[in-house]
């Protein structure tokens, strides 16, 4: 953010500090990766785009399926400026949303600048690029004007997109979007899937020509892919599923540049719908509702076998994903942890449907007509997402229960934007190190800052070796292939999971649809913009209950610098102490504060360690700045009478 949007001169708490601190190993590393990552995004740019910032690829693409993988493959320019990245990231994050919606539009994928019609596994993976660009374009009037507009399809107030039924609390179909609620789907939509999914489950047992016991169902065999299509409009086209939880996101995202109280309001009676829901079923969360409310309405009254339910296609993983994403949406707008009640039940009830099996607990991940099936070592991540949140003994004691392997204690470098092949990790988004993260915090990881960074620059390295590479040349893609749309996240070179996870005190978001949390966020006070100023690093290493310790270092010997902290992603916390020692550990001075933000003025080569109490979840979350304040200072436009 520019001098030319400040609206205000703040009055900050501050701190200043001179006291010499010879830069650690940690903090040269981070302004290395920062410095990498902006020549980086220049160089990705300019290899998969034509000069307007549209990309090089393929003339027509056809079916749903589409423009959420270009988003995920350019949405980190967004992050990275947040984080300090230079202007130029900053223009091209503006530029590439703007291209790839206008591009698949073109494509036919987007109506009105959203998905005409997708599942919010996609809607959620894709519009994490725009949930982003609220860190770092907080004052842009497009984002804020679209975001009203995409909110009110999932509010009942659109009527071109009638998504949400607000008496019933109910989402109308698990295909959704611009145009509404999609209940028939056609061979057409799921055309660039085909091969794909010959690979996966049957997403029904009793499809003709299939064996459901094989694992496998041949959507390329056009028999039975007209039995699915038809299978499907019958038995999942319509009603409600937990993976509309997501649409959540959409709704704090805007809450967030507005302050408008009837979406927080919805984020509640929605997430109340599902938790009723789920004490109706007893205590497990049904995986479809029908358009009247009940539980298995088209589906012979099973409360499995619904669209991106327990049976298909991957169970377990993409319900308890849009079921925390809501949970830590409704926490972040109210403050109440109440609201994480069901995410804690979902996975509660997983853990006691487990057995033991040569010492790792296992859990069923599918339940499928022959009942509970797919047994699994319990994974550790959403346990530790959902730790982070509370801070709260009982959810620490909900990842210590777990046996973690060694495998997934230490720091992976993922090989794809997917699964590890090895592990069997997930890896989306490149983000792979949640665990070990968590370890660091509990002091079980020595010299995991050093040791992540240097992930980082392995993994950063390695991925512009693949971009440079013939086989990252875009013209030398099987267009016709339609993996070829996955191609420009698995040559990306712009992850840095460790860089976020110790600058922001966080591990990195859910990759299907999870706003971005993090303890604490910085501005530059002298640029008045997002990020950390030129030069400075930021390590935290401690979280405790209300507490976190975070050290501040200017690697820059000749100017000085001014880092605003921020509670919270959002502003949500308020920092009410900081406590400042030197390199020596000596406490030298302490501030009581009733303060979102903390100004702290470094004089070249200095640094601190700062102990920051905050109280958490006490402020109205928003993407506000210290300058600049989107729900007062950005008016739409309105449309002339009439229209």
């Amino acid at each position: 953010m520019n001098d030319g949007n400040r609206t205000r001169e703040p009055e900050l708490p501050g701190i200043a500090v001179s006291e010499s601190w010879p830069a650690p190993a940690w903090a040269l590393q981070e302004r290395a990766i920062l410095e990498k990552l902006n020549k980086a995004a220049t160089e990705y740019a300019a290899r998969y785009t034509l000069a307007d910032g549209t990309l090089i690829w393929r003339e027509e693409w056809p079916g749903m399926d589409g423009s959420d993988d270009p988003y995920e493959a350019f949405m980190n320019l967004s992050l990275l400026y947040a984080l300090g990245g230079n202007e130029e990231v900053g223009r091209l994050s503006r530029l590439m949303w703007e291209t790839i919606t206008w591009q698949w539009t073109q494509y036919g994928q987007i109506h009105r600048e959203f998905d005409a019609y997708y599942d919010w596994m996609h809607h959620g993976e894709g519009y994490l690029y725009f949930y982003f660009l609220g860190f770092s374009d907080p004052q842009s009037l497009k984002l804020k004007q679209r975001a009203v507009r995409f909110a009110r399809m999932y509010t009942g107030d659109d009527p071109e997109a009638p998504n949400y039924d607000r008496e019933k609390r109910l989402m109308r179909s698990p295909i959704t979007g611009s145009r509404g609620p999609r209940f028939e789907m056609t061979a057409e939509d799921w055309v660039t899937h085909r091969e794909i999914l010959d690979d996966y489950l049957a997403p029904f047992e009793d499809i003709p020509g299939v064996d459901f016991a094989s694992g496998k169902c041949r959507w390329s065999d056009d028999e039975i892919y007209g039995h699915i299509i038809r299978l499907m409009n019958e038995r999942q086209a319509k009603g409600d599923v937990p993976l509309n939880l997501n649409a959540t996101g959409l709704l704090a995202h805007t809450y967030m540049l507005t302050g408008d109280e009837t979406l927080r309001q919805q984020v509640q009676d929605y997430l109340s719908a599902w938790e009723e829901r789920t004490e109706r079923n007893g205590g497990l969360i049904p995986d479809n509702i029908g358009l009247s409310g009940a539980i298995g309405e088209y589906n012979d009254g099973k409360w499995w076998g619904g669209y991106y339910g327990w049976r298909w296609p991957h169970g377990y993983a993409t319900i308890i994903e849009p079921v925390f994403n809501a949970c830590a949406n409704a926490l972040l707008l109210t403050g109440d942890r109440k609201w994480l009640k069901l995410a804690r039940a979902v996975i509660d009830k997983q853990w006691s449907l487990g057995r033991w099996r040569d010492g790792v607990w296992e859990a069923p991940h599918r339940h499928c007509d022959e009942g509970w099936t797919d047994w699994r070592p319990f994974n550790a991540l959403h346990p530790v997402h959902l730790w982070y949140l509370s801070r709260e003994q009982e959810d620490l004691e909900r990842v210590q229960r777990i046996p973690i392997p060694e495998a997934l204690r230490r720091i992976d470098l993922p090989s794809n934007s997917g699964r590890n092949p090895v592990t069997g990790k997930e890896t989306k988004h490149f983000i792979g190190n949640t665990i070990p993260w968590f370890l660091f915090t509990q002091g079980e990881y020595e010299g995991y800052p050093e040791l992540i960074l240097d992930a980082a620059q392995t993994l950063i390295d390695r991925q512009l070796d693949k971009m440079r590479s013939s086989a990252g040349d875009p013209l030398s893609w099987n267009w016709e292939n339609p993996l070829s749309i996955h191609a420009w996240q698995e040559y990306c070179p712009l992850y840095f999971e460790g860089l976020l996870q110790l600058m922001l005190g966080a591990p990195m978001h859910i990759s299907h649809g999870g706003l971005q949390h993090a303890s604490v966020r910085y501005y530059d006070g002298e640029k008045c913009r997002p990020g950390l100023p030129e030069g400075v690093a930021a390590l935290v290493d401690r979280l405790e209950g209300s507490t976190l310790d975070v050290t501040l270092i200017n690697t820059d010997a000749s100017a000085a610098r001014e880092t605003v902290i921020q509670a919270g992603s959002f502003g949500e916390h308020q920092f009410t102490e900081a406590v400042a020692f030197n390199c020596d550990g000596q406490e030298v001075g302490a501030l009581t504060l009733q303060d979102r933000w903390l100004r702290v003025a470094l004089s070249p080569g200095s640094g601190l360690k700062l102990r920051l109490t905050m109280e958490r979840y006490v402020n109205r979350p928003s993407y506000a700045t210290p300058w600049f304040d989107p729900a007062v200072d950005v008016r739409p436009i309105m449309p002339r009478s009439g229209d």
